[in-house]
């Protein structure tokens, strides 16, 4: 992008066309992508230009000239702010049709034969897009002598306060505000980002939605806890459905919220919760879906598209603690799941066990790639692939043993449309993309799952 073109600090009119991967409005000028937060599709806004790059610029609304139909005033107070959601701006119905957009964009850019003829359906929402989240990971830090928690103000290190989150379960921030308080009371210390003293980083909170069972752990940089029993008893006082209450030591000082070492303080170990017909015991650091309700609208999705008969070897790659594997269980002669992470497929292993009639259920540590070569070399051939991997895709060798062994339907849960887009040019090969559905878990946010069926060429 050329200097002579754009300018930082210039001002011109723009024409919003599309909604990018992180919420933000996307316009041309000149040819050159203007990245603009806040804006929405079909807007035409007046912008100054932020940051500009040799290939893109951003940059920030001076006035809406023409507003979009879904443009609406966003909820929540610090909105603006946070960063922690991208779309309250938005109606919940633009939020649905966007989503779904942005999935046609991506094969659009990845896939354009894909594109012209595959069938998007409109994406599955909630009746309700607001309280959603089970879970909360408030960061702790003190200013004169109060506590407060909240997440960081988006690209700075300024802790915002939250003592309302509109996304999150009531319980979770009650409960963070209440332990945020208790801490302030019996003044215990709080870790400082810039000299990283003091004790008390986070506190996260989960709930379980359909059982009402609370955990609250505290994340420590060391083990001591002054005041322990009377710290134990205040939190119990907060809200009756606490059942457990867990220290975890975090002594590094990378970003990651966990470290290795968890200590049960007071009640149990695990909160219990269910998933449809299944149970599950939840450690304080095991992994379990931010969004129970959308989660069984996108497995069932899955099911749907694995069309199981009874009589079908399943797979389940990039598992997980083994979910996916689980739900489509019923239908299949046997599951076979594998995860790279030995923490996830110890939780799968118990998760299984806990749930009757899964004995034709079973979880290996490692590679997809190499146990799905093995399987293969060893007689077991699957009928039907469900995958559901990060954000970075399907590894190429696995997509390589995938078009050796030619399963007869290919299930595809993506967090990303992109490498979903990608993925799906190279499947294409020997698979036809039947159709692909949109699925909010998170809504308010830019993020989309999607679920692709795909049918052996004949």
């Amino acid at each position: 992008m050329s200097e002579a073109i754009m300018e930082l600090g210039q001002k011109f009119p723009l024409t919003i066309k599309r909604l990018g991967i992180n919420g933000e409005g996307v316009g041309f000028y000149k040819r050159n992508v203007v990245f603009v937060k806040g804006a929405l599709p079909g807007e035409e806004v007046t912008v100054k230009l932020t940051n500009v790059q040799r290939n893109f610029a951003e940059a920030e609304i001076l006035n809406i000239r023409k507003a979009s139909e879904y443009r609406q005033e966003a909820p929540c107070q610090v909105y603006d702010e946070c960063g922690g959601c991208q779309l309250q701006h938005m109606t919940y119905e633009g939020q649905l049709k966007n989503k779904r957009d942005i999935v046609m964009q991506a094969l659009e850019k990845y896939a354009s034969n894909l594109a012209q003829s595959t069938e998007v359906r409109p994406t599955l929402g909630m009746d309700n897009p607001w309280n959603y989240r089970n879970k909360s990971q408030f960061q702790v830090r003190k200013e004169g002598k109060r506590v407060y928690a909240g997440l960081f103000s988006e690209g700075t290190n300024k802790l915002l306060n939250i003592n309302d989150c509109l996304v999150q379960q009531p319980v979770t921030t009650k409960i963070t505000v209440g332990t945020r308080k208790v801490l302030q009371k019996l003044n215990i210390t709080i870790y400082d980002g810039k000299n990283l003293n003091g004790l008390v980083r986070t506190i996260v909170v989960r709930t379980g939605i359909r059982t009402g069972e609370t955990q609250v752990c505290l994340v420590t940089t060391r083990n001591e806890l002054p005041h322990k029993a009377e710290l134990i008893e205040r939190i119990k006082k907060i809200d009756p459905s606490i059942v457990s209450i867990t220290q975890n030591i975090n002594r590094d000082k990378s970003s990651l919220i966990f470290g290795e070492e968890t200590i049960v303080l007071d009640g149990k170990e695990t909160i219990h919760e269910k998933l449809g017909e299944f149970a599950f015991d939840l450690s304080t650091r095991a992994f379990f879906q931010l969004n129970p309700e959308q989660t069984v609208i996108l497995y069932d999705e899955i099911k749907k598209a694995a069309a199981l008969t009874g009589k079908e070897n399943v797979v389940d790659a990039y598992c997980g603690v083994g979910t996916i594997g689980m739900w489509l269980a019923e239908g299949a002669r046997e599951v076979r799941g594998m995860d790279n992470v030995d923490e996830a497929i110890a939780d799968a292993k118990v998760n299984a066990r806990t749930n009757a009639n899964l004995q034709h259920v079973r979880f290996f540590p490692g590679s997809s790639d190499k146990w799905l070569f093995r399987w293969s070399k060893e007689d077991y051939r699957p009928d039907v692939i469900a995958v559901d991997p990060p954000r970075t895709g399907l590894e190429p060798g696995f997509i390589r043993t995938v078009l050796k062994i030619k399963p007869k339907r290919f299930v595809y849960t993506s967090c990303n449309p992109s490498t979903l887009a990608k993925d799906l040019q190279e499947l294409s090969k020997i698979y036809d993309v039947e159709y692909i559905q949109p699925v909010d878990m998170f809504p308010q946010t830019a993020h989309v799952e999607a679920v692709a069926k795909l049918t052996l060429k004949k």
